[in-house]
Formats: C-alpha cells, sequence, structure tokens
C-alpha cells in the first residue's frame, strides 16, 4: 500500500517505523526536515517537507495515487483538515488522530467530511488503565471479540503456587478456565507448551472470559477489586477515566494544580473529587489519602514526574499503581522499582492504525479484526475472522501445519469462548485469536505453513 504519514512525533514515528518495516510504499511530511531527514536515513521511505495540510506538499507526496493518509500530528483541528484535502485530491482512505471529545461525535461514522477514522489516544489510554483497574492483580488487559475475551498479562511473585507447576496441570489444579497463551522470562518472548515450567518473575499472558479470569485470580488470592482510585494530573486521559470509573461506582480522588483546569473538571464530571493542588508534592498525597487508596494513576505531562510520583506510591503501599509514560525507554526504570503497570498512548494508537492498515490491505475476508503487541513489540496478539477463504475448516488444530512459534490461543463461536485443545477446530464464522512472534500476519490464512 502507498501510505502517507502526516507528522514525525512519538506517535507519527512508531507508525512509520511499524509500516515501512512491513513493506508498505510510505511517505512521510513534517515541517521539521531534521525529523524528515532522520526518518529518510534511518528507514526506507520517502519525505516531503512542509505542512501536511498543504496541497503542494499533498501532491508532492502522491497524495493522488495514495491508498491512505495517516494525519498523526499534536494538533486534532489539522490532522481533519489534513484528511479533508487529502480526501478531495484523491486519497482513498483517511485517519485523523485527535483527542478533542467533540470530534468522537463529529466523526462516528466512517467517511464523515473525509475522515475513514478518528483515532483518539486520550480514549484509548484511558479505557487500558480502566480495564487495569477491574483485574488489579494484571499488570495489563486487553480486549478481544468485544470484550467476550481478555488478554490478561501478570508477574508470577515468588510465593505463587503457580511456581514450578506445568501448564498442563493448570486445569488440575485450578477450576477456572485460562489458557497460558505467552511468557516473558529474561527479557525473552516464549510461546509456550503444555510442557513450560512456570518460575517465579515470569510474566504470563492469558486468555480467558472475565468471569474465569475472575474465578482465576481468587483462587490465587489476588482478586482485591479497586474501589477508591486517586488520579494526579488533569489530562483529557482523566477526564475520559473519571468519566468511566464514575459509571462503575468507584469513588475517585482527581488532584490536579491549575485551577482553570480544576473548575471545568467539576463542571465536567458528577461525582469525581477534584482537588486543586500539586500531585508532585509528597505531603499534598499524604493529605489527600494516598496511603487508604486502593489504586493511583500518576497521568501528568511529565515523565519523570509521573514516574517519581508512582514510585512514592508504590513507597506508601497503594496495592495499585498505573503510570503514564511516553518515553518506553523508561518502562525499564518501572519494573525495577516494582511498578509493572504504565500506559502509552503512542502503542496504543499506533496499534489501532495498524490494524485498520491491516484491515484495509487484506484482499481476503478473512482479516485482522483486533492487534496488540506485547514483550517489547516482540509479539503479537491477532484476532481473525475466518471465512471461506480460510481452507482447513474442520481439521483439528494438532493437525494443522502452524507456522512455528505460533499459537492458537482462543475460538469464539456463536459468542461463546473455546478454550482449544489439539482436537478442536476452526469453523466459518468463528473469531480466533492468535499469537504469534512472526510480524504482519494480514489474513487467517497465513498462520499456516503451506
Amino acid at each position: 500500500m502507498k501510505i502517507i504519514i502526516v507528522g514525525l512525533g512519538a506517535v507519527g514515528s512508531a507508525i512509520m517505523e511499524e509500516l515501512s518495516g512491513e513493506g508498505h510504499n510510505v511517505v512521510v511530511i513534517d515541517s521539521n526536515s531534521q525529523k524528515v531527514e532522520n526518518a529518510v536515513n534511518d528507514y526506507d521511505v520517502k519525505g516531503v517537507i512542509g505542512n501536511g495540510a498543504s496541497s503542494d506538499a499533498l501532491k508532492e507526496a502522491g497524495i493522488s495515487s495514495a491508498d491512505l493518509l495517516i494525519a498523526a500530528t499534536s494538533d486534532d483541528e489539522l490532522n481533519i483538515l489534513c484528511c479533508i484535502i487529502a480526501s478531495k485530491l484523491g486519497a482513498e482512505k483517511t485517519i485523523a488522530r485527535a483527542s478533542k471529545p467533540e470530534y468522537l461525535e463529529l466523526f462516528k461514522n466512517e467517511g464523515d467530511l473525509g475522515v475513514s477514522l478518528m483515532v483518539n489516544p486520550q480514549y484509548e489510554a484511558a479505557m487500558e488503565i480502566c480495564n487495569m483497574l477491574r483485574f488489579p492483580s494484571a499488570i495489563k488487559v486487553n480486549e478481544f471479540s468485544e470484550g467476550k475475551v481478555e488478554l490478561v498479562e501478570f508477574r508470577v511473585p515468588k510465593d505463587s503456587p503457580l511456581q514450578g507447576m506445568a501448564l498442563k496441570n493448570l486445569g488440575k489444579n485450578f477450576k477456572a478456565k485460562v489458557l497460558i497463551c505467552a511468557a516473558q522470562r529474561g527479557g525473552k518472548p516464549i510461546i509456550p507448551t503444555g510442557d513450560f515450567i512456570i518460575s517465579a518473575e515470569d510474566r504470563l499472558f492469558l486468555t480467558a472470559t472475565t468471569k474465569n479470569i475472575s474465578q482465576f485470580f481468587k483462587q490465587l488470592g489476588w482478586n482485591r477489586p479497586s474501589r477508591s482510585v486517586m488520579i494526579v494530573g488533569g489530562s483529557t486521559t482523566a477526564f475520559y477515566l473519571c468519566g468511566e470509573l464514575e459509571k462503575l461506582g468507584v469513588h475517585v480522588k482527581l488532584i490536579e494544580r491549575n485551577r482553570v483546569k480544576c473548575s471545568r473538571l467539576s463542571e465536567q464530571l458528577k461525582s469525581t473529587e477534584i482537588i486543586c493542588g500539586d500531585g508532585t508534592d509528597h505531603d499534598i498525597l499524604i493529605d489527600e489519602g494516598v496511603t487508604y487508596t486502593d489504586a493511583f494513576v500518576a497521568l501528568g505531562n511529565m515523565d519523570e514526574q509521573n514516574i517519581i510520583m508512582s514510585m512514592f506510591a508504590t513507597s506508601m503501599g497503594v496495592p495499585k499503581v498505573i503510570t503514564k509514560i511516553d518515553q518506553l525507554s523508561y518502562y525499564d526504570m518501572l519494573q525495577r522499582s516494582g511498578i509493572y503497570s504504565a500506559v502509552s498512548t503512542k502503542t496504543s494508537t499506533a496499534d489501532q492504525i495498524i490494524r485498520f492498515v491491516r484491515h484495509v490491505e487484506s484482499k481476503e475476508s478473512s482479516s485482522v479484526k483486533r492487534i496488540f503487541h506485547i514483550i517489547d513489540d516482540s509479539t503479537e496478539i491477532l484476532e481473525f475472522e475466518a471465512t471461506e477463504s480460510f481452507k482447513r475448516f474442520d481439521v483439528p488444530i494438532q493437525d494443522l501445519p502452524l507456522k512455528k512459534q505460533l499459537l492458537v490461543a482462543g475460538i469464539i463461536r456463536d459468542g461463546a469462548l473455546i478454550t482449544p485443545s489439539g482436537q478442536d477446530v476452526i469453523k466459518p464464522r468463528d473469531s480466533v485469536i492468535i499469537v504469534t512472534l512472526e510480524e504482519g500476519l494480514a489474513s487467517l490464512g497465513d498462520i499456516l505453513n503451506d
């Protein structure tokens, strides 16, 4: 596909790296000449220096023959304008990154005013945090098949009953039906078999229904729900998050230093307690009850401050701490300090856009419905829809010529999850969850080593 990316910030750069690596014909546009020069030198892309909303810059990038334009600058209005102009100049599809809540409603239908997809990084991050708070023992939670299946990442403590257990014995020891579909040990990704022995400090990824995950964690003695949450930073992400937590009946206390923001948030949010103060001040956090809260979420503008606040909350014994970071290189620092849950608008947005690209790219109807990257982006978990183009229906999974380092992690049939064994089969209209170390799978047929 020919793809034009406008804006080489954190999100645009991540998308450029992924899509150029998959072999797409990528052209980048940015007004910063140094960013464009670095992109052209470091990646297999072409570059145009200029304003992405300028018809001249778009024409120079070849907009009339573009399959897709992605407007990923930090300016909502500029991104929308880029898409409108690009659509009029011949781009087949357009994606606009936008953070303001009103634009989600305005462009809710595909193709509205020439925008094929509106991506809201702050909303995606808020939903990700909300999922983490539903399972406090989890490092990260993602949903598949409209919430019918959850992907949960968690760490194995040294005193865990899981330590030393083979995966094939998991079902004998726990009533909950879960599947460990991936693992990280010593920083390396593993697609485990039944003989895999769980060790302390392993990072495990399981797929199951919400009910079975809750039962599994309950049997481990881990699943205490978060009923009170303290949030620092009155960002758009915080606004979305507070709104979702209010719906769940969670008591939320939001600390923000800017009085204008505090006033606006107090008008917009129904039951959230708004505190006007500096969340980086340890005394304020203590005075507002950080030692008694179930969860602490750092949503400030600076990664470094978020990390420091999170470390302090952890030292005060807060059971669940979540940190927003944009520099993913800081993640190792967080883990070493005992903070395992982090969110990044960069990665959540990039994943959503890449999922859309693969959907458009696929010529078969059995295309990617959902995709997540885990374990430092080395492993992909994808959901495919199975249609008649898949040629191996009703063949037991154990007899399929699957590619190496690939696992069928779930089959959703008639709205119910099947935790697959070797005897289970794939049928038309199933949704199939795949875990793989191989990038670029665009259709269900790509899982086969034919």
